[in-house]
Order: structure tokens, then C-alpha cells, then sequence
């Protein structure tokens, strides 16, 4: 009995993790809420869970359910972790040099950066002074709840750090990463800039980014990745298995 106390005490505090991000609500955490509920109820029931799978194991069809379910975890597992490693990888990719910044955006509050937006802004700001030379390109469009543009309100922010103005370029339009990436190398092009960017934004989000800008014709990106609240992590990062998956099979 002791163990399966341990059991549920670990399960429902990975509950929690994914509870903590209330009140965000995304696919993230509905996904690691669903999950780990799911196994503390197996857990706290574990003596007719166990009886049900002997009824199903005692015939073929609930073999076969029992079969697939296993080996969809192992396949499930194991792609999820490869995933894993690459999205650590490409949000530890920084650059020695770079000419092209492009910073992406995340939700504005009114007229002021929310949290997450101020933490890519301060991460843009460390890249600019690392690359004095660097043109830094915002991007970001206005979403129907915000007074401005995210590009709008993270030039701003910028500008009261102390950054060179003349440096930022805003492509205030975009609605989501591919767009991002495809409204800024339209501006980027424009004005005889190559391909091959760093991209500032949180670190989970840095290898969908990457791979969108190399779908865009980008052959090197590179990576400055802002400081994300560690409570935001689990959703977020379960939240880019899911977005990383659509890319893979829909191309966006």
C-alpha cells in the first residue's frame, strides 16, 4: 500500500504542474491533465483495473486492444522524447554571429508586453547588444483583445531599455509562427537581407520556429531563448509535441 501512495503522490504532482498555468488553458495542459488523471484513477483503483485487464487479456480482441495500447505508448514515448532532445537543441543554439534578428511575438496586455513577451523582449535586447551590427525585425500582428500590435507594443519596450531604434523593423500583420517567419523574410527581403536569422523566443518554442524558417528557405537558424516561467514549461512544451506534430503532417 505504501508503494501505491508514492505512486499517487508523484502522479498528482504532475497534476498539478500542469494545473498551475490556470487560468491559461491550452491543448498543453488539457493534454497532461487528461493524462495523469487517467492514471491516478488507475492507481487508486488499481485492484479492478488489474481485474479488468485479466477479463480483456482472456479474450483475442482484448489482447489486441491491450497489445496496441502498449505499443502505441512505446512508439508514443519514444517520439515524444526524440522531440524532447531536438527542442532542447535548437533552444540552446546561439550564435557567434548573426545580421538578422527576428523576434517573435506573444500576447500584449492593453498596451504593455504581457510576461512571457517582456522575458523574449529581454533576451532580444541581451542579442542586440551582442550584435551591434544585427537588424532586429518584431513580429507580431494585434489580436482582437489587444489595443495594439504585439510588434507595436514590443518596439516600444525596447525603446524604454535603451535599444537603437533605428535597428527595429516591425511586421505587425502576422497570427501565428508561420506567419511570423513569412511576413518577416517578406520585409527582410525587401531590404537585400539573406535568410539565415536567429530567432528570439521561448525555448520551447525555438525548433518549430527553426523548422518553419528553414521550410522558408532559411539554411542556418540560429537561437536566443528567453527565460520561461518554469510553471508555463510542462504545458507549453506538451503544447509543442502537439504543434510540432501538425507541422510535420500539415506543413504549418
Amino acid at each position: 500500500m505504501t508503494f501505491k501512495y508514492v505512486i499517487l503522490a508523484v502522479e498528482i504532482f504532475f497534476l498539478l504542474l500542469f494545473i498551475a498555468p490556470f487560468p491559461i488553458l491550452n491543448a498543453g495542459n488539457i493534454a497532461g491533465i487528461a493524462f495523469f488523471g487517467i492514471l491516478i484513477a488507475a492507481t487508486a483503483a488499481h485492484a479492478h483495473f488489474f481485474k479488468l485487464l485479466q477479463i480483456l487479456w482472456s479474450h483475442a480482441w482484448g489482447k489486441g486492444i491491450i497489445t496496441a495500447v502498449i505499443l502505441f505508448l512505446i512508439v508514443g514515448f519514444t517520439y515524444v522524447g526524440i522531440l524532447s532532445a531536438k527542442m532542447y537543441q535548437a533552444q540552446e543554439n546561439e550564435p557567434k554571429e548573426t545580421d538578422l534578428i527576428i523576434v517573435l511575438g506573444c500576447k500584449v496586455k492593453g498596451e504593455r508586453p504581457s510576461r512571457m513577451l517582456r522575458r523574449r523582449l529581454d533576451a532580444a535586447y541581451e542579442a542586440m547588444q551582442k550584435h551591434p551590427d544585427a537588424l532586429v525585425v518584431l513580429s507580431g500582428g494585434k489580436g482582437s483583445d489587444e489595443k495594439i500590435s504585439e510588434a507595436e507594443g514590443m518596439r516600444r519596450y525596447l525603446v524604454e531599455k535603451g535599444a537603437d531604434e533605428s535597428r527595429l523593423i516591425m511586421e505587425d500583420k502576422s497570427t501565428n509562427t508561420f506567419e511570423n517567419i513569412k511576413f518577416s523574410f517578406a520585409i527582410t527581403d525587401k531590404l537585400g537581407c539573406g535568410r539565415d536569422i536567429t530567432i528570439v523566443t521561448d525555448g520551447f518554442h525555438q525548433y518549430r520556429a527553426s523548422l518553419i524558417a528553414k521550410q522558408e528557405g532559411a539554411k542556418n537558424v540560429t537561437a536566443y531563448s528567453a527565460n520561461t516561467q518554469p510553471k508555463y514549461v510542462p504545458t507549453y512544451w506538451v503544447r509543442e509535441w502537439l504543434g510540432l506534430t501538425h507541422f510535420f503532417v500539415f506543413g504549418n
